[in-house]
C-alpha cells in the first residue's frame, strides 16, 4: 500500500511539475500557434505527455527514496492540499477552465479575450502558478519523497521562467492594459 502511495505522489508531481514546461513549449510561440490550422490541442497534448515522461524517466530512480516515513505528515499535506482545492476553486469562478487549458491563448477570434483582473486575479497576476506550487508542496511534504523535493524545485525554476515568458506574450497581446495591470498586482502572493 506504501509502495502505491508513494507511486502516485510521484505520478501526481510528474504531472504538475511538466505544466509549466508545457507552457514553454505554447506561451513564446503563441503566435504560430493561433496561425495553424486544424487540431491545436492534439500536439500539444503529445508535448506534454513527452514532459511528463521524460521527467518521470529522470526521477523515476529515485521515486521511493523518503527523507522521513510518517503518518503525520498527512496532515500538513492534507492541510495544503484542502488551500489549494479552495485556491483552484476561487481561480475557476472568474477564469474559467478555457482559460485554464489555453484556449484563449490559442484561439482568441473565438473567444472572450480580455485581461481577467478580478477574483484572485485581483490580488495576484499567477494564482494558478501558486496553486500548481502548493500542490506540488502538499504531495512533497505529506509523501516525505526526495524525488518529489527535487520536483518542488524543478517547479520553482520552470514556474519562474514560464512567468517571465508568459508575461512578456501577454504584453505583447494586451499591451497597455496588462502592463497597467502589472503595476498594480503582484506576480504571485496575496
Amino acid at each position: 500500500m506504501l509502495y502505491v502511495s508513494l507511486t502516485l505522489a510521484w505520478i501526481l508531481g510528474l504531472i504538475y511539475c511538466s505544466i509549466p514546461s508545457y507552457w514553454l513549449v505554447v506561451h513564446p510561440f503563441a503566435d504560430k500557434w493561433r496561425a495553424r490550422k486544424g487540431r491545436i490541442f492534439t500536439p500539444l497534448g503529445f508535448a506534454w505527455l513527452g514532459f511528463i515522461i521524460l521527467l518521470g524517466l529522470f526521477t523515476g530512480r529515485w521515486r521511493c527514496i523518503t527523507l522521513y516515513e510518517t503518518w503525520w505528515s498527512l496532515l500538513p499535506g492534507g492541510i495544503l492540499f484542502a488551500a489549494d482545492i479552495y485556491l483552484l476553486r476561487k481561480i475557476g469562478r472568474d477564469f474559467g477552465s478555457d482559460r485554464l487549458i489555453g484556449r484563449h491563448e490559442l484561439n482568441p477570434p473565438q473567444a472572450d479575450n480580455r485581461v481577467i483582473t478580478t477574483g484572485m486575479h485581483g490580488r495576484m497576476r499567477h494564482p494558478i502558478y501558486l496553486s500548481h506550487l502548493i500542490m506540488v508542496t502538499a504531495l512533497a511534504v505529506a509523501s516525505g519523497l526526495a524525488v518529489m523535493y527535487g520536483l518542488l524545485v524543478f517547479g520553482i525554476v520552470t514556474g519562474a521562467v514560464m512567468i517571465r515568458t508568459e508575461e512578456a506574450e501577454l504584453e505583447k497581446r494586451f499591451g497597455d492594459e496588462y502592463r497597467e495591470y502589472k503595476k498594480r498586482v503582484t506576480a504571485i502572493g496575496i
